[in-house]
């Protein structure tokens, strides 16, 4: 038995397609259809039903899945022992999130948090937010931080997750400002502005596109420079290159010094949320004791 057939399985298990499944797991259809085949040999009993529609599995099947989740977790544990040389009996958590919530959020979390994690190993992965989901959902992580709206949601098994929405952000259209606070760059029926913009691999530009696609006093824009990095376009308008949708969190230091002001009005804001998701089986003591923290606090809060 090999490790990837158990890694196919929970694919297949998440995806419910063997198509979708083997492009997830970056092999052709019947090379990934052989892959079950072979697990299925060596349980001795059908795994998957495959009678048109949705695959699902069979009762086996789910009991397999089960030690198939726990393994490769257990696995992957190691591996971040050994990779991070953590301290026989040290507790450890691995948060991954985008490079953005990891300057912000997650930053004020860590820090909300380090009388919990004082003797802790605390692992910060961050990536795009196709990227975060792909090392969450492989097991990599105790927990997700990611962005939340229907412009840019993602799909997780509410059978296999919890998600908890910790926080509330906006994206908000900035330009540089002088001394006295005129803007140096403004929204003008007659003039486009020039547009700072994110990168289509980032969930804030799939945001901002969308928005500006569907809304009906979208202003006038001419692109400009495209960029994967938001704290990279807060400097770029800080030294007036031009105008961008920056996240408040970001954007509200300098925004409150003076640096940069905001353009148009609440119209022209997305909302989103922010969410913090982890698998439904036992984490660490150390993970659980943190996600009670989180829960008990966000109720005390409503």
């Amino acid at each position: 038995m090999q490790m990837k057939w158990l890694e196919d399985l929970i694919a297949l298990a998440e995806t419910r397609s063997f198509v979708r499944a083997a492009a997830q797991r970056h092999v052709t259809h019947p090379a990934f259809g052989r892959r079950i085949k072979s697990l299925e040999q060596w349980a001795g009993v059908e795994l998957v039903l495959r009678e048109g529609g949705p695959v699902t599995l069979t009762p086996a099947g789910e009991n397999l899945l089960q030690h198939a989740l726990q393994t490769v977790e257990s696995l992957a544990s190691a591996r971040r022992e050994f990779q991070h040389q953590v301290l026989p009996g040290q507790p450890t958590f691995t948060l991954v999130t985008g490079r953005t919530l990891a300057r912000t959020l997650a930053a004020d979390w860590l820090w909300h948090i380090r009388a919990q994690t004082a003797h802790a190993l605390v692992h910060v992965r961050t990536g795009s937010m196709a990227e975060t989901l792909q090392r969450f959902e492989r097991g990599e992580a105790d927990f997700m931080l990611t962005y939340h709206h229907p412009a840019i949601a993602i799909r997780l098994k509410s059978s296999q997750y919890l998600q908890l929405t910790v926080a509330q952000d906006r994206l908000v259209p900035m330009s540089r400002a002088n001394a006295r606070g005129t803007r140096l760059f403004d929204f003008s029926p007659t003039k486009a502005a020039p547009y700072l913009a994110y990168a289509d691999s980032l969930a804030l530009g799939r945001l901002v596109l969308d928005h500006l696609s569907n809304h009906a006093q979208a202003p006038r824009l001419t692109p400009t420079l495209e960029c994967d990095s938001a704290d990279a376009l807060l400097e770029y308008v800080l030294k007036g290159l031009g105008i961008a949708w920056l996240p408040w969190s970001l954007a509200m230091g300098a925004c409150k010094e003076g640096k940069i002001a905001q353009l148009g009005g609440k119209a022209l804001e997305i909302a989103f949320e922010i969410r913090m998701v982890r698998p439904k089986r036992r984490l660490s003591a150390l993970a659980e004791a943190l996600w009670e923290t989180a829960v008990n606090e966000l109720s005390s809060a409503s």
